[in-house]
Parts: C-alpha cells; structure tokens; sequence
C-alpha cells in the first residue's frame, strides 16, 4: 500500500513467559519509525494461556501479522525473523523449596559419582595401571612401589583437561568461547524446537488465525 508505515518483525524461535497472557513485545522484536504505532504494536496480546488448557503453543508469523494489521490500520508488516515461534508458560518459584534443593543436590551427586564411576571403568577396560608401571620400569628400571610419578602426573592432568574442557572453575568462565558442551546443547535445543514446531504444523494446532 502506498505511503503505509512499514512495521518490521523479528520473532525468536523459542520464547518462555511468566505469566499466561503472551504480548508481543515476549515474542521478539518490533520496530516502526512511528513510535506510537511501535509501541502500539507492543503491547498487543497475542494469546492466552487457559488455566486447564496445554502449556505449550506455536503462533505463526501470519495471526500476528494479522493482528498487528487489524489493531492498526495503514501499516505494512515485515517478517523478518522466524515464521513461527514456539511458546512455553512456565511457572518461576523465586523461593526454592526444600525439593528443588533436595532435587538439585541428588544432580551432583549422580554427576559425580556417574563420572568418578565412567572414569574408573575405562581405566580398568584399557589397564592403565600396567601401562604406568611397565612405563616405570622402562624408564627406571625398576619396580615401582606405590603410587609414582606417571600416576600422580595423570590424575593432575585428567583434572586439568575436565576444567579446560567445560571451561568454568566454579562459577567463573575461563574463557568467553562456549564450550563443546554447550554447543552440543545449542543445537539438541534447535533440534526439539524444530520438530516440536513441525509437529505443530502437521497436527494442525499451530495457531494461524
């Protein structure tokens, strides 16, 4: 249309609120050089959550498209963001109680022990006990007795590899890079949006009008 203010959309892929009205503004983002129409546009509600209803949902760019052309007249909606956004209400308890703790505690304690256990099964499966000592005895040409300095120098370097592998000591980065892990996350994020979002589509609850 000709002389229309041109209004640009850039929805994200994967969108978490609070609360169970989902306004435009949690979608992604909006912007028009007419900021009243901006700021309009906003402040729409895309969807409603029911009390009872699914806690997951996919709008397609097209409802809102749809609903910032009705909520204002002569504008000219671009889509340049993703043409469908995956929305989850979630319910943030900001005071944890003992069962998140309780929960969170028996995390590390599995990842630990999960790991200690994984680390100690290779050892055993590869017999790296015999090579240290048959690398001692090469070397110093005689038996060793007791832990030595391979197997100390081992455990420090194994130590050293986990915290330059997941990159944290405690809470600090070492460096800004993500670490393979998260990468690895990243992408199995993508993945599930992905075929959630299709899955959407091919039962057709995928919300377009």
């Amino acid at each position: 249309m000709a002389g229309s203010t041109t209004v640009y959309l850039k929805c994200d892929r994967n969108v978490e609120v609070q609360s169970e009205d989902v306004f435009m503004k949690d979608l992604g983002d909006i912007y028009c050089s007419d900021k009243n129409v901006q700021a309009k546009c906003r402040a729409l509600r895309a969807y409603h959550f029911g009390k009872q209803g699914p806690k997951r949902c996919v709008l397609s760019s097209l409802k809102l498209v749809e609903l910032m052309e009705d909520a204002c007249s002569g504008i000219s909606v671009e889509v340049v963001g993703e043409t469908d956004v995956l929305v989850e209400w979630v319910n943030v308890n900001r005071h944890k109680s003992a069962g998140q703790w309780l929960k969170a505690a028996l995390v590390c304690l599995v990842s630990f022990f999960g790991t200690a256990f994984t680390i100690m099964a290779y050892h055993n499966d590869v017999g790296i006990n015999e090579v240290f000592t048959e690398v001692y005895r090469i070397v110093m040409a005689e038996e060793p007795s007791g832990p030595n300095v391979l197997e100390v120098s081992y455990s420090i370097g194994l130590a050293a590899g986990i915290i330059v592998f997941f990159n944290h000591i405690g809470g600090r980065r070492i460096t800004k890079d993500p670490t393979p892990l998260e990468v690895a996350m990243r992408n199995y994020e993508q993945d599930v949006d992905k075929a959630l979002i299709e899955t959407a589509g091919r039962e057709g609850k995928e919300e377009e009008s």
